[in-house]
């Protein structure tokens, strides 16, 4: 066979081969045999032997072979990859579809309505007919290509009959059948389980080795065509038919609802049958239909007013409370948690929840043993709601609060509704201090997380924050533990030799000094400048502060007293470690802002809430979360709520997000 010949074929039977796959995996239904696959894969794989210059990487025999990639490239969307906005209860959806209906100036919307996917979003870009990457959404704007690893997943179609550009969108999820198993496996290996699905997929993704995430067995759903106008596509409805026939797995769990009490009524079927599914789901998705509208609709800075998302209320679950344990914060504050039998509870394996203190225990009624129902507030933290007092049967255990620190054995002191461990070398306190130190929020050390500090302090190559900044002489040491390379030991080290040069806020707020959040810690490192006037600052200099109260101003007063600390500051130095805030310390006072208590409140467009209260802070304005008398503006966007209503009553400027940005400009 020459060349030309070895090529025709070459096309002849990658299309074969992904009609096959795209009967097997989308419609389910095969027209050959598994022996008739075969022998086609074999053919392809002897024409690429003989003419390895046929090999692309959307060739069917790629997907059977492993790659071990050294990192992710950056991909930059083409559109903004928008996320959703949230409503939690029927009254919220019901409001959404009221407002829209006003803003439409109509009686009903008519909508698709899907289910909620809990995955890992995705787009898939193709040109000339041809799969050119798969990206995460990343920020929205920029994401990660993770081709090598989507293309593990036999559903998704390397090649399609369109020769324009195509971005598909949709979501990459574990089913719960390879979720339990890969778990099973974990368990019999003595490996730390995966949470849920969701995470279990991501990681899978996000693996720079190939081979996990075929051996994951991942699946995908599609449901999002951009431009798809383009395409003389009408509905989005029509946008999900269009893309089936193009091969893609569209979820046919979806119905189009001519108005809201036919969303409703999907809502009410699909929380009932969500356990049913083999995927997790975390809520339902409506979007209207028609596509002409969305133009008139309009989008926020991240999220499209034509559609959101209804979450879920939380499930409950019943387990048993095996156990109550008790653990160590940097702080030295003992939390008493509980240990469950796993349970799946909103598509997560439950098997610890916090009980928060002593009175959270007595108040519950909890007993060792107990029966209780447990549940995930907002579909994330775990709690448990209360003992199912009717199923004891006296083998119950009564809770005991312990008197000394279950690490150092110190005895404990109550402190208000807590128990503290008071001696500053307990080992978990320690561990719990590296910890917060390398945080993001802290000196944002990357790839030193609670394992790493962890492991590095039981090998003794750290015992407190100073010795971070000599580790570089245990690089040899660290190349004898697994898991470790000369490449990771040398990236760690870089990030701690950049961490030297983090402005002051963040060195002040990974101190761990007691009462000084993250954001205090920027209030001071602007107001004080260095370290050394911070430290030399009296209480009755603190006190005068508007932040600081009498109970932050002695815990700031006192860890600058204390010798110990003092030694650190001065070791720290030494090691190079930048004393000085390094924002904007040059504040024109005569900017409309300035010196006023700011409250923001709903969806801005122009701003993340974050960046608003950064921009703010930089303007310096003391931006609260509640809304008081002492408030002097609240500043509102899209869905504002309760903040807006008392800054009403209360008589408080009000400010939308028109005349804040005017503000801003100085007009």
């Amino acid at each position: 066979m020459d060349f030309n010949e070895a090529k025709k074929r070459h096309e002849e039977l990658v299309k074969i081969l992904e009609r096959y796959s795209y009967e097997y995996y989308v419609l389910d239904n095969p027209t050959v045999s598994d022996e008739e696959y075969d022998i086609k894969m074999v053919e392809l794989e002897n024409i690429e032997n003989e003419f390895p210059e046929l090999i692309t990487r959307n060739s069917p025999t790629q997907r059977i072979i492993g790659q071990v990639l050294t990192g992710f490239s950056k991909i930059t969307h083409k559109e903004r990859m928008l996320s959703l906005a949230d409503v939690f209860n029927i009254d919220e959806l019901k409001e959404w579809d009221e407002k829209l209906c006003k803003n439409l100036n109509r009686k009903s919307v008519e909508y698709t309505v899907e289910l909620k996917i809990d995955g890992l979003a995705m787009s898939l870009v193709y040109e000339n007919g041809e799969l050119q990457y798969c990206a995460t959404r990343g920020d929205g704007l920029v994401g990660e290509d993770v081709t090598t690893n989507v293309l593990t997943i036999p559903s998704i179609p390397t090649h399609i009959d369109i020769k324009e550009r195509v971005e598909i969108r949709g979501e990459i999820y574990m089913p719960k059948a390879s979720f339990n198993a890969l778990n099973k496996e974990k368990e019999a290996n003595g490996e730390q389980l995966f949470a849920n699905a969701r995470n279990a997929a991501a990681g899978s993704i996000r693996n720079l080795d190939s081979n996990v995430a075929r051996s994951r067995k991942l699946e995908g759903w599609w449901y999002y065509l951009q431009d798809a106008e383009n395409y003389g596509i009408k509905t989005h409805s029509e946008a999900l038919d269009f893309i089936r026939k193009l091969g893609f797995n569209v979820n046919p769990e979806r119905r189009v609802c001519k108005n809201i009490d036919e969303v409703l009524a999907f809502v009410d079927e699909y929380t009932k049958k969500r356990n049913e599914l083999d995927y997790d789901i975390d809520g339902i998705v409506l979007k209207v239909n028609d596509l002409s509208l969305y133009s008139e609709i309009g989008y926020t800075a991240k999220t499209p007013k034509w559609a959101v998302a209804y979450k879920f209320s939380p499930e409950e679950v019943i387990t048993k409370l095996k156990d109550i344990i008790f653990t160590v914060g940097r702080t030295g504050k003992i939390t008493p948690n509980a240990v469950l039998e796993p349970a799946r509870v909103a598509g997560s394996v439950v098997q610890r929840a916090t009980l928060h203190n002593e009175d959270f225990i007595i108040e519950k009624g909890l007993m060792i043993g107990d029966y209780v129902i447990i549940r995930k507030a907002g579909d994330i933290i775990p709690e448990v709601v209360r003992p199912l007092e009717e199923r004891r049967d006296g083998t119950q255990i009564p809770f005991e609060m312990i008197h000394e620190c279950p690490d150092c054995k110190q005895p404990l002191k109550r402190i208000e509704a807590m128990h503290f461990c008071l001696n500053p070398y307990c080992p978990s306190r320690k561990i719990e201090s590296l910890i917060h130190f390398a945080s993001k929020d802290a000196m944002d050390i990357e790839g030193m997380g609670e394992k790493v500090c962890e492991q590095f302090f039981n090998e003794h190559f750290i015992d407190s924050i100073e010795d971070i900044y000599t580790l570089s002489k245990y690089r040899e040491n660290i190349i004898n533990i697994e898991g470790w390379s000369y490449k990771s030991i040398d990236s760690l080290l870089e990030a701690i030799e950049k961490s030297k040069s983090n402005s002051l806020e963040k060195l002040l707020f990974g101190l761990g000094i007691k009462e000084v959040g993250s954001k205090m810690a920027r209030s001071l490192a602007k107001f004080y400048g260095n370290i050394d006037a911070l430290a030399a600052a009296t209480f009755d200099d603190l006190i005068k502060l508007s932040d600081v109260g009498e109970v932050c101003a002695n815990s700031i007063y006192n860890y600058f007293r204390d010798e110990n600390n003092l030694k650190l500051l001065i070791r720290l130095k030494e090691l190079g470690l930048n004393m000085n805030y390094l924002g904007n310390t040059q504040i024109d006072s005569s900017n409309y802002f300035y010196d006023k208590k700011v409250v923001l409140t709903g969806t801005l467009s122009s701003y993340g809430r974050k960046e608003a209260t950064e921009l703010l802070e930089n303007l310096g304005a003391h931006v609260s979360g509640s809304v008081s008398k002492m408030t002097n503006i609240v500043i509102y966007g899209e869905e504002a709520g309760s903040k807006l209503d008392k800054a009403n009553k209360l008589g408080v400027q009000t400010m939308n997000e028109e005349e804040f940005l005017s503000k801003l400009k100085g007009e």
